[in-house]
């Protein structure tokens, strides 16, 4: 007896690599942080207050579209 999910392989893979962009995102956000003794300029850099969030933000937005995905070769798909 064969299984019918919701998703397809497709939207698997488009969920995987929905998920790869938000790791990029968020690994774009890690750097030194500020100490009492030591502050570190960086915090306000580019890369960590503007670049990463619309990154994981457009990760989050393919995820969505990822789940919505409808194949064509439907029958394909889900095998």
């Amino acid at each position: 007896m064969k299984e019918k999910f919701a998703l397809g392989k497709t939207n698997f893979i488009l969920i995987g690599i929905g998920v790869m962009i938000i790791i990029v995102g968020l690994l774009l956000m890690t750097g030194p942080s500020s100490t009492e003794t030591h502050f570190e300029p960086d915090i306000f850099s580019t890369r960590r207050i503007v670049v990463a969030p619309i990154v994981c933000f457009v990760g989050f937005v393919f995820m969505i579209f990822a789940i919505m995905f409808k194949s064509k070769n439907k029958e394909k798909d889900n095998q």
